[in-house]
């Protein structure tokens, strides 16, 4: 190998993926090749604050970057809750600051998907985890997007609105405003409760964090399998939520198709059924989605963007 060659294998890109509840930071060289893992705490910082978020971020990259020797190149921060060009705004000083001379990208979440499971870097990312968003880009770049309101205004077909409709179906039926389901047992069980009633005060006081809410969603999707229509109709109307919102990021940037469609997040992922429905409501919204890809690790789309900064420079 020659020096040339020496120097080469020594440069480092740092692709970092900070969710709501950790921060995933991946080294690559520049030609991809994944070297070194890091893991930090949660950095959105919508949730846990910037001076949080930030110890986050530099923790994982500091992990990532012990494993492995060599000289930082490129760095992207892909930042759950960083959708607003104010909000990247913070990360970019703060990295720039950090890592002087170092090249950085801030992005959200929804690119990172994107980058990592579209062939051609445009069509949609469908992220449905806690929360929900479908991003889009055109084959010329221009951006678009639906959902990713928040728990309060929107989040439609997430982990968290199929947890709150699960605890609102459980409170119907004690009522009799709703049909039985095998969802009351479960859900008391999972909270070691002994009635209905008993679920406000575990929901209220103190209130339960979101992604306790959001853990609900393996409930419904085991109580779904076992044939409880009601478990059934919560996962069936997710994946009808996030076909409306890919059909209308379509429609914003009138994308060709077929479209590719990248998929993220623990729900979209791991619940089958409402990876099901969200296929087949979208394809009678007159969507084709080809090439399908299941993107598990977002952050690597992080790392294709910090490569892309090496080959713009």
């Amino acid at each position: 190998m020659n020096k040339t060659e020496t120097t080469q294998s020594q440069l480092l890109v740092v692709g970092v993926d900070g969710g709501g509840s950790k921060t995933l930071a991946l080294v690559a060289d520049t030609q991809g090749k994944i070297l070194g893992r890091g893991i930090g705490g949660p950095s959105n910082y919508q949730v846990v604050g910037q001076e949080a978020a930030c110890a986050a971020i530099a923790t994982a990259i500091r992990g990532a970057r012990a494993q492995v020797p060599g000289e930082l190149s490129a760095l992207c921060l892909g930042i759950a809750g960083a959708g607003r060009v104010s909000d990247r705004t913070v990360f970019q000083a703060w990295a720039e600051t950090r890592y002087p001379g170092i090249p950085v990208v801030v992005v959200h979440d929804g690119q990172l998907a994107l980058a990592a499971g579209t062939p051609e870097g445009w069509g949609i990312a469908v992220l449905c985890g806690t929360g929900s968003l479908v991003y889009g880009q055109d084959p010329q770049g221009r951006p678009a997007r639906a959902g990713g309101w928040g728990y309060l205004l929107g989040d439609e077909g997430s982990g968290y609105a199929i947890g709150l409709a699960a605890l609102r179906a459980v409170a119907h039926a004690a009522d009799g405003r709703g049909p039985a389901t095998a969802l009351t047992q479960a859900i008391l069980t999972h909270c070691s409760l002994d009635k209905p009633q008993d679920l406000i005060t575990h929901v209220y006081r103190p209130p339960l964090p979101r992604t306790e809410i959001a853990g609900l969603t393996e409930i419904v999707a085991d109580i779904a399998a076992r044939g409880d229509q009601v478990a059934k109709e919560l996962l069936r109307a997710a994946g009808e939520e996030l076909a409306r919102a890919a059909r209308a990021v379509a429609a914003q940037l009138a994308l060709p198709q077929p479209l590719p469609c990248a998929l993220a997040g623990s729900v979209i992922l791991h619940a089958a059924t409402v990876l099901q429905s969200f296929q087949q409501a979208a394809t009678v919204q007159g969507l084709s989605l080809s090439p399908l890809t299941p993107v598990p690790e977002p952050a690597w789309g992080a790392v294709q963007l910090a490569r892309q900064l090496i080959k713009t420079r």
